[in-house]
């Protein structure tokens, strides 16, 4: 078999067509979802970069692979201790690659994503890297034609897996200025309403409306596409259009690997999935441009699989489901056995039968930009902060997601009961979690995260912050910051 996985950095799902939205940002992703299944309510259990790719490859919670931030001791996979045979866990416990070897495939990975983090793990197992170079920062100009090299050398072979990574949905928006901008005058996504802006107008925090660049406004003329600050609709349009620019110009270069695959002969049966590490905060929570929260904007991603003569075609799935249940999928419809260790559930009864193989809730943790944990069950997404990476959340957030997917509406104070029901549902899923951590390990590594001082992001820059807030009219948000994280100012 051929399998092609589409990793799509930042990409929201419903910025794209066959997700039901407005701009025509991706009619090859759209081809793809019509020759096979969408999923809805799919989700990376730890967001952003580095822990997504940390639980996809491991097929385990960051509390578990103890992936969870950008810095410090849990930027790193804690060492195996006396478990560590004369191989390690990652490729003794079966990660997503290995099990990809074990069934006969020659693994080969396209992109820059383990020197972006020093993340050197994340190539355990390919048989072949092509590291791109940019570390995250190339256009898709820079990725395509070493994509294209290998699929004209290799792609009529058999029993092989490509990883192709693009990343240009990320900040800083990078499409060449020839590229123009297909969407300069569709209407922006209607929940983004003048009044919603000026809301998020007095919103203090990293990457919010006055501060895109993290804590300031300041622009890199390279990137004249991506603003430094938003003052009023037509610089929100100018943020939006950055980012659909991004997706479309991406989706013009997937086409192009489309067609060589198609010349070569091999599409027709060729397995394609397609997801991303996470989604991104379009103004959700007050935030522009970073994939900052524990939320439905960061944490939701596609999910698209093409497999031509088991998978239904153009069926979609509503069932929730997170990205730690690739690995027992693939594994599954490999015929490869499930590890014991894996926190992952299959979802491979879906592709070939339509069976409902959903979950009941699910976590959705963040350490990097602030610490949080949310649940999210039926309708309902209950987060609950442990560090607010000084946006000043309160400590429990709920939202109806059927009624406001947007998450303007925080339900907490008037819906009690869905607080204790969302506190009881990660109660249960910590206790469980603990109870299985590996040997030798007793601390969850959110608490290792909050006694280095909180997510790496927001770690000793409140003071200069402050400042800034005060400079820009929203000094009244510093007093509750300094009583939140006196550390900060000492």
């Amino acid at each position: 078999m051929r399998l092609l996985y589409l990793d799509l950095d930042t990409l929201r799902p419903d910025h794209l067509g066959c997700y039901g939205y407005h701009r025509q940002t991706s009619p090859n992703l759209d081809w793809i979802a019509a020759q096979g299944v969408r999923f809805d309510n799919y989700y990376c259990s730890d967001a952003p970069c580095l822990p997504s790719r940390a639980a996809l490859l491991s097929g385990r919670f960051g509390i578990h692979n103890g992936v969870i931030n950008h810095g410090g001791v849990a930027a790193d996979r804690p060492p195996d201790g006396a478990d560590r045979g004369f191989r390690d866990s990652l490729s003794m416990g079966g990660s997503l690659v290995h099990v990809l070897r074990d069934a006969g495939l020659h693994t080969a990975y396209v992109g820059g994503f383990g020197e972006r983090h020093s993340a050197y793990w994340w190539y355990a197992g390919f048989h072949e890297i092509l590291d791109t170079a940019g570390g995250g920062m190339e256009s898709a100009e820079e990725v395509t034609p070493t994509a294209l090299d290998w699929i004209r050398r290799h792609a009529g072979q058999d029993n092989w897996y490509l990883h192709v990574n693009y990343w240009d949905p990320h900040t800083p928006y990078r499409v060449p200025a020839s590229f123009g901008n297909p969407f300069a005058d569709a209407p922006l996504p209607a929940w983004l309403t003048p009044q919603a802006f000026e809301h998020h107008r007095n919103h203090a925090g990293p990457h919010s409306a006055r501060d895109i660049n993290m804590f300031d406004d300041r622009t890199n003329p390279r990137f004249p596409r991506h603003p430094g600050h938003l003052e009023n609709m037509q610089d929100v349009r100018r943020m939006i259009d950055g980012y659909d620019c991004g997706v479309r110009y991406m989706d013009d270069h997937i086409g192009q690997l489309l067609d060589a695959l198609r010349q070569t002969g091999v599409l027709d049966d060729l397995v394609i999935v397609v997801s991303s590490d996470h989604g991104e905060n379009m103004g959700e929570l007050g935030i522009y441009g970073e994939h900052a929260t524990a939320d439905h904007a960061t944490c939701r991603i596609p999910m698209l699989v093409r497999w031509p003569g088991v998978a239904r075609v153009g069926a979609a799935d509503a069932g929730l489901h997170a990205n730690v249940d690739l690995l027992p999928t693939l594994a599954e419809m490999l015929g490869r056995p499930a590890k014991p260790h894996w926190d992952g559930c299959s979802f491979a009864p879906t592709l070939r039968t339509g069976a409902e193989t959903g979950r009941d809730d699910l976590v959705l943790s963040q350490c990097c930009h602030v610490c949080q944990r949310s649940v999210r069950w039926d309708r309902w997404l209950y987060a609950r902060t442990y560090h607010d990476g000084f946006h000043l959340f309160p400590q429990e957030m709920v939202f109806d997601l059927a009624a406001d997917p947007h998450e303007q509406h925080d339900l907490a104070a008037s819906r009690p009961d869905l607080c204790r029901e969302g506190a009881w549902r990660l109660l249960r899923w910590h206790d469980a979690m603990m109870a299985g951590m590996p040997r030798g390990r007793t601390t969850d590594p959110l608490q290792v995260v909050l006694d280095e001082g909180g997510p790496f992001h927001a770690r000793g820059r409140l003071a200069e912050y402050a400042r800034r807030l005060e400079a820009t009219g929203r000094g009244e948000a510093v007093p509750e910051l300094r009583r939140r994280h006196p550390r900060e100012f000492r």
